[in-house]
């Protein structure tokens, strides 16, 4: 009996085992699928930084203060080993642009006006908090100038644009490559030929659209994949190329993959995140937009922009065609543009060329009541989330008197002092020293950089924290182009980018940019990390959200307080941004709140294995 009791024993501790090792089975399979999920963290528990109460958007714990942080790493030193990679049918994911998120969050936008098109970030919760992974096969993009006419294909694996433009050579597949002829829906034979037929309906001196210098920044709505805007960098002009993330995805990513200045956005309900007189020419080409909804507020928008006696490219068939509908749209169009003090300049063929008034003195000699009104007590350079107005934004008594912006041509333009910077109480002399600190300092970025950086490996960059555009006026030497972002705090300033002859957009990077991922070489944050902790938010999120818009082998150089430096520190090997670190203590100069630390690094490009977890 005892021989059978203890065989009945020994069965049941092995039921038991069994039982037990099955159940540990079963929570190892939990627990890395959940790893895998978008936004889990791949972490082991709590004690390294993480909140796994979520299987799917759980993050960080978020402790918001970097001497906090620092306090509490005393006690327990480790640091997260990884962070999770996303699942790679989000290797292109826009978080604020997400239209996946609008029907998860029952939003009700109104698609007439486009309003599914605007941002609309995800809440804290619901936020991706994992590494956006680049497809399979992806290469170090093709350097630029090379990259203006092919671009990797394996990179944007998106071909539909090559067929259905076909026939106005937009894109072309060759192999593993994709072309770029030049052509667009207007001008297949070449922007270079339309932009010089252009130059020769203004009038200007050799037919060269930059007009001496005087036609610097350009905006360009419904840019397709931004072959106008590419082929105006020849003449020194820069465009804001823009479009939407529509039925014709990806023309942005491709712009940006080929090294053109370009970025998402529409023409719908909120004005656009840039400061009123911006743009000494603004162009639509066969662009699809109804200018005459609701008043003529997109006009309106686009008056906005303009600087003084700026310039409105329209090639449409609305221009010429004879048909009743289109004529009717046309006279529509004239006389509201009349109305608005603007006037045909040129017309030729399938284009007309308006141009706004000098001064004001037009809107002030017509008839009362006359629509659309002038704005009244109203901050034209107000623009993050604001909504549009139906009515003209006057020019201050001191544009309206110089009959003009003011400004120099360019390249002098880069350098002078505009008259804005009244506007924002900064002296002549305030901003010659900020030209000169800057100068220096990026001397030192790319002296530390060197060996990091082979010649031509950057060209797009992102300047996060703007102030009066020092960092890409130093940049000016070099042929790279920069995205100078004001944090809405300090948007004020980014009118003087503009009237440098750079450009620019508002920004909080308390949310998500709106950029496809791996479109920059090079990202500069300067007190970037500070500003966002003073407001609570979280400086793991912006980390993860400038891994997704850095290129593999990209470098970010981040400027900031010591204490905010060692906290990032910790991050960069679970970042993958350990391809290359170097950290400096720099001189104090005048721009210098407090002490500051710099930290360089550069993101690693994944091999295959990583990507495909």
């Amino acid at each position: 009996m005892k021989r059978k009791g203890e065989l009945s024993s020994t069965s049941k501790l092995l039921k038991y085992v069994l039982v037990s090792l099955i159940a540990l089975l079963g929570l190892v399979c939990l627990f890395y699928g959940s790893s895998v999920a978008p936004g889990s963290r791949r972490s082991d528990d709590e004690a390294h930084g993480f909140d796994g109460n979520d299987p799917v958007f759980g993050g960080f714990v978020r402790n918001h203060d970097p001497e906090d942080l620092l306090e509490d790493q005393e006690h327990n030193p480790e640091v997260p080993k990884s962070i999770p990679i996303c699942d790679l049918r989000f290797s292109e994911l826009i978080p604020c642009l997400d239209r996946n998120l609008i029907y998860q969050l029952k939003l009700k936008p109104n698609l007439m006006l486009m309003e599914h098109y605007e941002r609309h970030c995800p809440p804290q919760e619901r936020r991706y908090n994992c590494l956006v992974p680049p497809p399979v096969g992806y290469k170090v993009p093709i350097r630029w100038p090379a990259s203006r006419d092919e671009v990797w294909k394996a990179n944007i694996p998106h071909t539909h644009l090559a067929q259905e433009k076909s026939d106005q050579n937009w894109m072309i597949v060759n192999g593993d490559k994709i072309n770029f002829p030049g052509g667009g829906t207007h001008f297949h034979y070449g922007a270079d030929k339309y932009i010089i037929s252009l130059a020769k309906m203004l009038k200007f001196p050799g037919d060269k659209l930059h007009n001496g210098g005087n036609i610097r920044n350009v905006f360009d709505v419904g840019c397709g994949v931004a072959s106008f805007g590419a082929y105006l960098l020849p003449l020194d002009i820069i465009a804001m190329s823009l479009a939407p993330n529509d039925v014709h995805e990806n023309q942005i990513q491709f712009a940006l993959e080929r090294g053109i200045p370009a970025t998402l956005g529409v023409l719908a309900t909120k004005r656009l995140p840039y400061p009123s007189r911006s743009f000494e020419l603004a162009h639509c080409s066969r662009c699809r937009i109804d200018w005459l909804q609701r008043d003529g507020i997109l006009l309106l928008e686009l008056d906005r922009l303009l600087r003084p006696g700026g310039y409105f490219v329209y090639s449409s068939p609305e221009a010429y065609a004879r048909d009743p509908e289109n004529r009717r749209i046309w006279n529509d169009m004239y006389n509201l543009l009349k109305r608005m003090c603007w006037r045909v300049v040129a017309k030729q063929g399938q284009t007309v060329i308006w141009a706004k008034p000098l001064t004001n003195s037009c809107y002030l000699k017509r008839e009362p009541q006359t629509l659309p009104i002038l704005c009244s007590d109203d901050d034209p350079d107000a623009t993050w989330n604001v909504s549009m107005k139906a009515c003209i934004s006057p020019y201050s008594a001191k544009m309206h008197k110089e009959k003009g912006s003011g400004l120099v041509p360019w390249p002098q333009r880069l350098t002078a002092a505009p008259p804005r910077l009244e506007e924002i109480g900064v002296s002549r002399e305030e901003f010659q020293e900020d030209i000169s600190i800057w100068r220096f300092r990026v001397i030192e970025y790319w002296k530390q950089m060197k060996s990091a950086t082979p010649k031509d490996s950057i060209r797009n960059v992102m300047d996060m924290n703007s102030n009066l555009g020092g960092f890409a006026a130093a940049l000016g030497d070099k042929d790279v182009w920069v995205m100078n972002v004001a944090p809405v705090s300090a948007s004020a300033r980014l009118k003087i980018i503009y009237d440098r002859g750079l450009i620019g957009t508002v920004h909080d990077w308390c949310e998500a940019f709106s950029t496809y991922p791996r479109t920059y070489d090079l990202l500069h944050a300067w007190t970037v990390f500070s500003e966002i902790d003073e407001r609570g938010c979280s400086a793991e999120d912006l980390l993860i959200e400038m891994d997704r818009m850095l290129r593999p082998d990209g470098i970010v150089i981040i400027r900031d307080k010591p204490s905010v430096i060692n906290y990032i520190r910790k991050f960069v090997t679970a970042l993958r941004w350990d391809g290359w670190v170097s950290e400096v203590e720099p001189r104090i100069d005048a721009l210098s709140l407090s002490e500051e630390r710099v930290l360089i690094a550069k993101k690693k490009l994944w091999d295959e294995a990583i990507i495909t977890i």
